[in-house]
């Protein structure tokens, strides 16, 4: 297995403020709008964007929530073997409000039509964009697009995006791999 970094740890932090800039452009104060990471590992970039927002910006309060997809999933039983959930946790409502969902590797656009479809067991938000920190734009099967986008890449079906996160892997450091 080869393996290519992507991003290193500087790289990581220079897009991360970037798009916690381009959120503060399109939703000032966050008072109509909530950030909703995409279990499991849009979790993380969702946790990391809201502490620089808090703490380099100034951002007062920021709602930020954890949405599960697993069994929204279009291929969640063709798999072999049993799933786990994911927690949701949502204390909050999206009703009338702007989403943001939050994701690491945007690939086929399945995780975020899941997302599009879990997201109405909590209301009815106004408006819905998506944040990724890698988006395989050539691998898509559905018409999703990103809002806002850390890095593009053009890699082959064989390989594999990895993010890593300090917080779960040791290390902040996106890599190519092949199989």
């Amino acid at each position: 297995m080869s393996k290519k970094n992507l991003l290193n740890s500087k790289e990581i932090h220079i897009i991360l403020h970037r798009l916690a800039c381009q959120l503060i452009e399109n939703h000032d104060d966050f008072k109509n709008t909530v950030l909703i990471g995409i279990q499991p590992r849009g979790i993380y970039l969702a946790e990391r964007l809201v502490s620089i927002l808090k703490n380099d910006y100034n951002i007062k309060s920021i709602n930020l929530g954890q949405l599960d997809i697993t069994f929204y999933r279009d291929d969640f039983r063709r798999r072999g073997e049993p799933l786990e959930a994911n927690k949701t946790n949502i204390n909050f409502t999206v009703e009338n409000k702007n989403i943001v969902f939050i994701d690491d590797v945007l690939y086929s656009g399945r995780s975020i039509r899941a997302a599009l479809t879990a997201i109405q067991s909590f209301g009815r938000p106004s408006d819905i964009e998506l944040l990724v920190l890698i988006d395989r734009r050539f691998s898509r099967h559905l018409p999703i697009q990103p809002d806002y986008r850390g890095r593009q890449v053009d890699v082959i079906n064989k390989e594999r995006v990895t993010v890593n996160w300090k917080e779960n892997n040791g290390e902040d450091a996106v890599y190519i791999t092949n199989n």
